[in-house]
């Protein structure tokens, strides 16, 4: 499953969000439909990209699901890359 979050940070003249998904693949798959280049992908403890609301709009239309921070935390939890530390 991919998730957007209600994230509204200014960025260069935009308003981003977080894009993240249960796996890598889906994320990127995610990515490629709604025209994201994937060397926008940030490979962290937390595998995301960052996208404007426009982008965002294009995931939930491709069925991304919208997410509180309670919901985010949880789902961050989940999908945290093997090894590293959650805090």
């Amino acid at each position: 499953m991919v998730y957007v979050d209600k994230m509204k940070q200014k960025f260069r003249g935009m308003i981003m969000c977080h894009m993240l998904a249960d796996t890598v693949s889906e994320l990127n798959t995610m990515a490629d439909k709604i025209g994201i280049k994937q060397k926008w992908f940030q490979n962290t403890k937390y595998p995301h990209y960052d996208i404007c609301q426009t982008k965002k709009q294009l995931a939930i239309q491709n069925g991304a699901i919208e997410v509180n921070n309670h919901k985010l935390v949880e789902i961050l939890n989940q999908i945290k890359k093997p090894g590293t530390n959650a805090g």
